[in-house]
């Protein structure tokens, strides 16, 4: 799931040196020579294309060692224990044969290979300077290949990176999230829902079930805010945690749908479950109704393939998922890419899309994450600069859709090991991400920071609430829609859970939304959110009563608050089209449905006035749905001008602060509809 640096370069040409030399090995010792051979052929396997194992490498480090025995000074037996200690991931021990090797003879490997091999090591390690000084050798090695010098110039930069980053640490202190989250297995991938109370992620657990030597997999557990501290992670049912491995969730915006990965390898149906893919992994989907998961699917559509599809990211809208590739030819696209995919009229999702070479490198990016306000990036990558192993950037979107230049989240959110599965939460302030640096409960642990400023996205709030019938206080599942007003965009299109009527919705601040609810038999439902005044603000709590229209003894008065007009005029400004073609859809839904249009001012300026102005503003209104084909006969207006305030001069009057006066003002000028047919 991970992988160092440069570790796919390292290795390849050692089997074809070791070769060369076999006529004219640097040791004349026979004893020597016959543990090399045996050494050499250690990893080939047992029969033709078999995959050697770690004991083939611990067999071959052996015999290498015992022909260094034999003469210490045998060179080839030190690089080939140096290469199968790199297989090991014994990087130390490797070090130390290669230094050995060099130290006997500096020039042995003409192509500098030996250095290349040792800078790199040495790179991972953290031992940067040391690094540095290892590859500038290769300047004076005789035959050195075009591409090794381009490595090694990689590994230099990126050494000269790591220790800038190293001596100008981000203030920063990552905390181990303790032992509710984190055991001496490996935890990874963690997602987080809006309100900041479930938090979901990977971990790699033994399970005698699995079949081979490794006896492992992946399975989901979640944790609950108590108050000031995480609830010990449970196991998420077993529908969605199998025998076979699950990982990489994420989690959308109201927390209902689950995004992840299974990987699946023969016949399922021992364990009754339905997870026939396009590939080896495949990306499901699971919905919560109520408090029950559903048995997941495949998700549907285009976005699967034959290819190692894994680590999703669904934006906060659920129309865009962002998430890694890795292609069975790499055909130059490097070991994995993130890609993205949106979501269709039809429900299926699209064919993906790689990210340009801005973001994808020819070597491994992983671990995706789109935060709520839709345009912060973040991603871990061994391609871009960095401090070793995989390091965590951060990429923004600009207006006109383009990623920047991904930016180093610097040390210590980064360091030598490996960081990966970066979560920012929605307000932006406060990161999750997971590292096997010193000092954790086992493997891979989750850690949490605050997020230093400038790598911070823009700040989203969350709204919630209930959606119900007014007259029956019973839960609905009504559809909900945000429209960014300023462009136009819807931001959100939901629904509310079909159990119980509840709803989470991620808001970016500085921004004004106009919200829009609807179920079949009531009436349309509309209010204005306007985040730009206030970024400060906290959680926003909203219950939405929708008024059923087969109800006799109510006559429906809905205030279409996201309706503006210019100032003392009646013409519709453009961000009012949004709510009326709502309103046209609401019309054309409920044919028989007759509407009254009512305009209304606050009691400042000429009453006269004022009554001609709410009348021209209610005929605008009409006009408009007019012209979207909805029969006049089906339409009245009338202007009340200030008449009928919801807030009274009196309850003004009372009012200490001129900022909450001019809000009632602006409570009472508005637009309203009575169905009354």
């Amino acid at each position: 799931m991970m992988k160092k640096l440069f570790s796919l370069i390292v290795i390849a040409s050692l089997f074809v040196s070791c070769a060369v030399q076999a006529q004219g090995y640097t040791t004349k010792n026979k004893k020597a020579i016959a543990y090399f051979k045996k050494a050499l052929a250690a990893p080939n396997g047992k029969k033709p294309g078999e995959i050697p194992t770690k004991n083939d490498y611990k067999l071959g480090v052996e015999l290498a060692e015992k022909a260094l025995t034999k003469d210490p000074n045998f060179i080839e037996a030190h690089l080939l224990a140096g290469e199968f200690c790199e297989y090991l991931k014994e990087n130390q021990r490797a070090i130390e044969h290669y230094q050995k090797a060099i130290q006997i003879d500096p020039r042995h490997t003409k192509t500098g290979a030996t250095y290349l091999y040792l800078g790199n090591l040495l790179y991972m390690e953290g031992k940067f300077t040391e690094a540095i000084a290892a590859l500038r050798e290769l300047d004076k090695c005789p035959i050195v290949a075009p591409e090794t010098t381009k490595t090694a110039n990689k590994i230099i930069s990126n050494a000269e990176f790591a220790l800038n980053a190293m001596q100008n640490p981000t203030s920063v202190n990552p905390i181990n999230m303790g032992p509710a989250i984190n055991t001496e297995n490996p935890e990874y991938f963690p997602t987080i829902t809006v309100d900041g109370l479930t938090f979901l992620f990977t971990r790699l657990i033994k399970d005698d079930r699995v079949g081979g030597d490794f006896k492992k997999q992946e399975d989901f557990y979640v944790s609950h805010l108590d108050k000031d501290h995480w609830t010990k992670a449970e196991a998420m049912p077993t529908n969605i945690n199998t025998v076979m491995n699950e990982g990489a969730p994420t989690i959308s915006a109201d927390g209902r749908s689950l995004i992840f990965v299974a990987c699946a390898l023969g016949d399922f149906a021992e364990y009754g479950e339905n997870r026939s893919g396009k590939g080896a992994c495949d990306m499901f989907i699971t919905k919560k109704v109520g408090s029950r998961w559903l048995d997941p699917t495949n998700l549907p559509g285009a976005i699967n393939t034959a290819s190692w599809e894994s680590q999703p990211s669904i934006s906060s809208d659920g129309k865009t998922i962002y998430f890694v590739r890795r292609a069975k030819a790499r055909g130059g696209l490097g070991d994995a890419d993130i890609y993205t995919s949106t979501l269709q009229a039809d429900g299926t999702w699209s064919p993906g899309v790689r990210l340009p070479n801005t973001v994808n490198t020819s070597f491994m990016e992983e671990s995706v994450l789109i935060h709520p306000d839709g345009k912060t990036l973040y991603f871990a990558s061994n391609g871009h600069p960095g401090l070793g192993g995989l390091d965590i950037y951060v990429t923004r979107m600009d207006e006109n859709g383009n990623w920047g230049k991904p930016e180093n989240l610097g040390y210590p959110i980064n360091s030598p090991n490996d960081e990966n599965s970066l979560l920012v939460n929605a307000e932006g302030d406060l990161a999750f991400f997971a590292s096997d640096r010193p000092g954790g409960y086992g493997d891979l642990d989750i850690y949490y920071f605050e997020m230093p400023e400038k790598f911070r996205p823009v700040k989203t709030l969350y709204f919630d609430g209930l959606v119900f019938d007014k007259t029956t206080n019973l839960p609905l599942a009504g559809k909900f829609s945000l429209v960014d007003l300023k462009t136009g965009k819807e931001v959100v299109n939901s629904e509310a859970d079909k159990v119980n009527g509840k709803f989470v919705v991620s808001l970016p601040v500085g921004r004004e939304y106009a919200l829009s609810v609807s179920y079949p038999g009531y009436a349309f439902y509309s209010q204005n959110f306007d985040m730009v005044a206030d970024e400060n603000q906290e959680v926003v709590h909203k219950d939405v009563p929708l008024i059923p229209l087969n109800n006799s003894s109510i006559s429906p008065t809905v205030e279409l608050e996201n309706v503006f007009f210019d100032l003392g005029k009646a013409t519709l400004r453009p961000e009012s089209f949004i709510e009326l073609n709502k309103l046209r859809d609401f019309l054309v839904a409920n044919p028989t449905v007759k509407i009254h249009l009512g305009g209304h001012t606050d009691t400042r300026g000429d009453a006269i006035a004022n009554l001609k102005l709410s009348d021209d503003r209610a005929k605008a209104v009409v006009d408009y749905l007019v012209k979207q084909s909805i029969d006049p006969k089906r339409l009245t207006s009338k202007g009340y001008g200030e008449t009928m305030p919801k807030i009274s001069d009196e309850e003004i009057a009372k009012m200490t602060s001129e900022s909450d006066k001019e809000k009632a003002h602006q409570e009472n000028r508005r637009t309203e509809y009575t169905i009354v047919k």
